[in-house]
């Protein structure tokens, strides 16, 4: 057997391996069922899923002041990321910019009142979505095995940032 061949035997099994298949099975699962979620919530909403996910953070704490900043990290984007999207949010009357009380340089964004039903038409159209293509084909005691298991794998890895 030659180099050339053995290169190739080597590169098929690792291609092949039950790792690189599983991890590929869940990027997949993940762009599409998130997909599934974008689609929904812009025929329905008019609004993307990064938009959607902004309001939740936005709405999760009410009275909370959060920043552009931990926007930015929340959703993991960019300052400039970030900066479009509000803009785009606040053009469409959903989310208001206000100075930070606490410092000139930071700018906190708050859900408008719009915003806000927005927000609760998109969150029914998001699990129904979600309960329909991540819980119903996964069986009662899979599902809760499965989200534990998702809720190990994000802490390890927020573990192993820190």
């Amino acid at each position: 057997m030659d180099d050339a061949t053995r290169q190739d035997d080597e590169s098929a099994r690792a291609a092949n391996s039950p790792l690189v298949r599983d991890f590929g099975l869940l990027i997949k699962v993940a762009t599409r069922l998130e997909q599934r979620i974008d689609t929904a919530l812009r025929q329905e909403c008019g609004i993307g899923h990064t938009m959607f996910e902004v309001l939740i953070r936005l709405c999760r704490q009410p009275g909370e002041d959060v920043s552009q900043r931990v926007l930015a990290t929340d959703l993991t984007l960019t300052s400039g990321g970030i900066t479009r999207l509000v803009d785009r949010m606040e053009e469409a009357g959903l989310v208001r910019r206000l100075p930070s009380p606490g410092d000139r340089r930071s700018v906190l964004v708050e859900a408008t009142e719009q915003g806000r039903a927005v927000f609760l038409r998109a969150a029914a159209v998001h699990a129904g979505v979600v309960e329909r293509h991540f819980v119903t084909p996964v069986a009662g005691g899979d599902y809760a095995r499965l989200t534990g298991s998702l809720r190990e794998i994000h802490r390890a890895l927020r573990d192993d940032a820190d």
